[in-house]
C-alpha cells in the first residue's frame, strides 16, 4: 500500500472543490485589492485591516482542508483491512495532519 496519495485517488476535499476554488478566487481578489491600496498610498491601518481579512480567510480554507483530510484520509486509512498496514497508514496520515497543523501555526 502506498502511503502517499496516488494520482487517481480522490481527495477528501473533492466534493467541495468548487467551493474552495470560489473562496480562493475571492481571496486572490482581496490580495490584488491590497496591492492596489499600497500602489495608491492608502492609509496603513486600512491596508493592515485588509491583510487581516485575507489571513482569516486563508485560515478558514486551511482548517476546512485539515478537517477534510482527517474525515477522509485518516478515516480511510482506518478502513485498511490488514491490521499491520492499517496501523502504519493511520500513523502516516495523522502525522501528515499534525505536520500541516504545525506549519499553519508558525
Amino acid at each position: 500500500m502506498a502511503l502517499d496519495s496516488a494520482p487517481h485517488e480522490q481527495h477528501g476535499y473533492s466534493s467541495n472543490k468548487d467551493a474552495y476554488l470560489r473562496r480562493l478566487k475571492r481571496i486572490e481578489g482581496q490580495v490584488r485589492g491590497i496591492a492596489r491600496m499600497v500602489d495608491e498610498d492608502k492609509y496603513c491601518i486600512d491596508i493592515l485591516t485588509q491583510v487581516a481579512a485575507v489571513n482569516k480567510a486563508l485560515h478558514a480554507v486551511s482548517l476546512g482542508l485539515v478537517e477534510e483530510h482527517i474525515g477522509h484520509c485518516v478515516v480511510g486509512a482506518a478502513s485498511e483491512p490488514d491490521p499491520e498496514l492499517r496501523a502504519e497508514a493511520i500513523d502516516f496520515k495523522v502525522k501528515e495532519a499534525t505536520d500541516a497543523i504545525g506549519r499553519l501555526l508558525r
